[in-house]
C-alpha cells in the first residue's frame, strides 16, 4: 500500500538524524528516464526503514519495494523536504570536495597571514636602523642586513608561492560551486520514503522508482584496414544523469525502451458530415482599443520543470524508435556523477569483411570519396554517430544506420589519389517534333576520371538524369559507356556507372538528355 502523507514529528526527527544507510546498486537507463534500484539492510527486530535523500522528481507511483522472505512489509509514506533540513546526512561526495577545497584555501591565507606578521616585524628592524628605534651595532650592522636580506627573500617567496597555490585551488573551486548552485536549484527539495515493516531476522529491503532526466545515446567507432579490407565496428554509448543523486560502482543496464511513451495509440473518432448552417451578418459594434494581453504567469512547479528540462542533458531519442526494446547490460560496474558528465562506455565490437569501393558524384562534388561496403551486423545496432578511422588516421564523423548501411556503405573519407573533372556542361534550346511543334532542350555533361594509385579500383560515379512528372515531358537519354543502373537504391533518376579502373589509367563517363515539351507550356525543373 504507498500512501502519500507527512511524517509524524517523531519519524521526521529520526529522519533527520540519521545518515541514509541506503545505496543504490542498479540502474536501468532509458532514452529519458531510469529505474533505480536501492538496498537498506535491516537489522533484527526492524520495525521500519527510511530511504533518504532520494530525487525530489521521482515518480511516487512507480515505487516498488521487495524483501526478503523473512520480512514482512507494510505500508510506505512518502515526503518531500528542503535537502538542507537534513543536515549532513545528505552530504555529497560533491560537497566533501569543495569543504576540503575551501579548508586547503583557509590554511593559505592563514599561512600568509603569518607571513604578513613576520614581514611586519622585520620592518621594525629596517625602522630601528633608520634611528626610529634602538640603533644597530656597527659590528652587527652587516650581519644584521644579510639576515634581514635572507628572510625576506624567503619570506616574499613563499608568499608568491601561497598566492599562486590559492589561485590553483580557486580555479578548481569555481566549478564545483557552479555545480552545486546548479543541482541545488533544481533539487533544492529531496525525498524520504518510509516503509513500515517487520524483520525479525533481520534481512535486505530493496526499493526501485523511476525518476525523469537521464538518458543515452548510440555512438560508434568505426575503424577500417585497407590492407586487410575489413572493418572493426566497436559499439558504444553515452550516459549522463542530473537527477541529485550519483551512481556509484553500480549494475547499469541500458534498455532502448521507453516507458514514459503512450502506452496505447489513438482510437478512431465518429467521422460526421452535414450541411454547413449559413452564415447570419452581425451588425459590426464600436469597439474600443483592446488592452494588451499579459501573459499568464507559470506556476512554481511549471518552472521547475521547465529549469530541470532545460539543464538536463539532451540526447538524440528518435534513433530508438522500434516495435521492441533492446537491452546492453554493461558487465562491469559504473559510476556517473549527478553532474550531466557524459560517460562512454564500451558494449563490444564486431569484425566485418568489406569490399572497397571509390565513388564520387562529380556534378556536385569533384571529389572522390573511400567507401566501405559490409553487410549489417547481427544484433540490434540502434542508428547513432560514428567516428570513422581509416589505417589509423582519423578521417572524420557520420552516421551508423543498418538500415543504410547495405546500400550506401560507410564512407572513409577522401581518395587524394582519383582525380575528378568535370566539363564545363552544355545546353541548348530549339524547336524540335514535326514542324517544330516542340520545345527542345539538349544538354551535355562529361566527366573524366583518372586512378593514380599504384593499384586498380571499383570506381562509382553518380549521376542525376531528368524524370519527367509530366505526360506531356519527355526525356531521351543517351550514356557512353552504358550505365550498370539507372535507379541507384530504387531512386528513378539516378545513374550509376560502375566498373574496375587499372592503376594510372584514364575513364570519360559523358551523359546527354533531350527533353521536350509542348510549345505552349513552360518547362519547370526542380532538383
Amino acid at each position: 500500500m504507498l500512501a502519500l502523507c507527512a511524517l509524524s514529528p517523531a519519524q521526521a526527527q529520526s529522519t533527520e538524524t540519521r545518515a541514509d544507510a541506503s545505496r543504490v546498486v542498479r540502474v536501468k537507463v532509458y532514452p529519458g528516464s531510469a529505474t533505480v534500484e536501492r538496498t537498506l539492510r535491516l537489522a533484527p527486530g526492524a520495525r521500519q526503514a527510511i530511504f533518504a535523500c532520494l530525487p525530489a522528481g521521482l515518480d511516487a507511483a512507480s515505487l516498488q519495494v521487495s524483501s526478503d522472505a523473512t520480512v514482512r512489509v507494510g505500508e510506505l509514506a512518502v515526503r518531500q523536504q528542503a535537502r538542507e533540513l537534513l543536515g549532513n546526512a545528505c552530504a555529497s561526495p560533491l560537497d566533501e570536495r569543495i569543504r576540503g577545497l575551501e579548508d586547503q584555501i583557509a590554511a593559505l591565507q592563514a599561512e600568509s597571514a603569518g607571513i604578513g606578521y613576520a614581514a611586519g616585524y622585520l620592518k621594525s628592524f629596517e625602522n630601528a636602523g633608520n634611528g626610529e628605534g634602538r640603533a644597530t651595532p656597527p659590528a652587527q650592522i652587516g650581519a644584521t642586513v644579510t639576515a634581514l636580506r635572507q628572510s625576506a627573500r624567503e619570506a616574499l617567496t613563499r608568499q608568491h608561492q601561497i598566492k599562486r597555490q590559492q589561485e590553483a585551488l580557486e580555479r578548481d573551486l569555481k566549478p564545483l560551486l557552479a555545480e552545486r548552485d546548479r543541482a541545488g536549484a533544481q533539487g533544492a527539495r529531496v525525498s524520504t520514503v518510509q516503509v513500515t515493516l517487520a524483520a525479525p531476522q533481520g534481512g535486505e529491503l530493496r526499493l526501485s522508482y523511476q525518476v525523469r532526466g537521464p538518458s543515452w545515446q548510440p555512438s560508434y567507432r568505426a575503424t577500417l584496414d585497407s590492407a586487410t579490407k575489413q572493418v572493426r565496428l566497436e559499439r558504444q554509448a553515452l550516459v549522463a544523469q542530473a537527477t541529485g543523486e550519483d551512481w556509484d560502482g553500480v549494475q547499469l543496464t541500458l534498455s532502448t525502451g521507453q516507458p514514459g511513451a503512450a502506452t496505447q495509440g489513438p482510437l478512431p473518432r465518429p467521422w460526421r458530415v452535414g450541411i454547413e448552417p449559413p452564415v447570419q451578418p452581425m451588425p459590426a459594434p464600436a469597439m474600443a482599443p483592446a488592452p494588451a494581453l499579459a501573459a499568464a504567469p507559470m506556476s512554481r512547479a511549471r518552472v521547475a520543470a521547465t529549469d530541470a528540462a532545460e539543464a538536463m542533458p539532451s540526447f538524440d531519442v528518435s534513433v530508438f524508435d522500434g516495435s521492441f526494446a533492446t537491452e546492453f547490460a554493461v558487465p562491469q560496474r559504473i559510476s556517473v556523477p549527478s553532474s550531466g558528465q557524459r560517460v562512454t562506455l564500451s558494449l563490444g565490437e564486431h569484425l566485418a569483411d568489406t569490399t572497397l569501393k571509390v565513388r564520387t558524384t562529380p556534378a556536385l562534388d569533384a571529389t572522390a570519396y573511400l567507401i566501405a561496403e559490409i553487410a549489417p551486423p547481427p544484433g540490434v545496432w540502434p542508428a547513432g554517430p560514428v567516428n570513422l578511422y581509416r589505417d589509423g588516421a582519423y578521417v572524420g564523423n557520420g552516421r551508423f544506420d543498418t538500415a543504410q548501411l547495405g546500400r550506401q556503405g560507410l564512407a572513409f573519407g577522401r581518395d587524394e589519389l582519383v582525380s575528378v573533372r568535370m566539363e564545363q556542361p552544355q545546353r541548348t534550346d530549339g524547336t524540335g517534333g514535326f514542324i517544330g511543334s516542340r520545345n527542345e532542350r539538349r544538354v551535355s555533361r562529361l566527366y573524366t576520371v583518372e586512378n593514380r594509385h599504384r593499384d586498380g579500383i571499383t570506381l562509382q560515379v553518380l549521376d542525376a538524369a531528368p524524370v519527367p512528372e509530366h505526360e506531356d515531358v519527355r526525356v531521351e537519354s543517351r550514356y557512353q559507356p552504358e550505365p550498370q543502373s539507372q535507379r541507384w537504391n530504387d531512386q528513378p533518376g539516378t545513374v550509376l556507372w560502375a566498373q574496375p579502373l587499372p592503376a594510372g589509367a584514364t575513364q570519360r563517363f559523358s551523359a546527354e538528355h533531350v527533353i521536350t515539351w509542348p510549345k505552349d507550356a513552360r518547362l519547370r525543373e526542380r532538383p
